[in-house]
């Protein structure tokens, strides 16, 4: 279960692809429940105060979007296999991060949202200004990226492993 970002493609594994087609498949077939929901609502009287049909429509529009960002998520991704393991900072990989000043490590997954939202770990993205200061950096060395006070903050990549074998 791993995703590869750049800008233009999301790449998966099988199993995450099949995981979000899974998703997709069940919000699809819950599109009749909700529609119910807002009939059934709507025969209840006077929409202005009627809070079950305000829900049913937020819950529907929230559907919808859902549904639209993964057909286009698996519509432009790639599926092929995880990253190698070969100690390299890149998307797919969990990171064991050190911060200059700190006496503890962090460790945290590189990748997009959609691969995070089952684990236990926190996820970054490779286009976030920590994740492209460790694009590409080999453990053992550090790096520097900018915080968003304009402080400058160095971290040093203590060790990266693909996703599916840090479980």
């Amino acid at each position: 279960m791993v995703t590869v970002s750049d800008t233009k493609v999301t790449w998966l594994t099988q199993d995450a692809y099949d995981r979000l087609k899974h998703e997709l498949d069940e919000m699809i077939e819950n599109r009749p429940v909700i529609a119910a929901r807002i009939n059934d609502s709507r025969e209840e009287g006077d929409l202005k105060e009627n809070g079950g049909y305000h829900a049913a429509r937020e819950e529907q529009g929230q559907a919808e979007a859902r549904i639209r960002h993964l057909q286009e998520l698996l519509r432009s991704a790639k599926v092929g296999e995880a990253p190698a393991n070969d100690g390299t900072a890149g998307p797919g990989k969990v990171l064991t991060v050190r911060y200059e000043g700190d006496d503890e490590d962090e460790k945290f997954l590189l990748a997009t949202r959609e691969e995070g939202a089952e684990g236990d770990l926190d996820v970054y993205s490779p286009e976030s200004p920590l994740g492209k200061a460790l694009l590409g950096a080999k453990e053992g060395e550090s790096r520097e990226y900018e915080l968003p006070n304009g402080k400058i903050q160095k971290v040093t990549l203590v060790k990266a492993v693909p996703y599916t074998d840090a479980k």
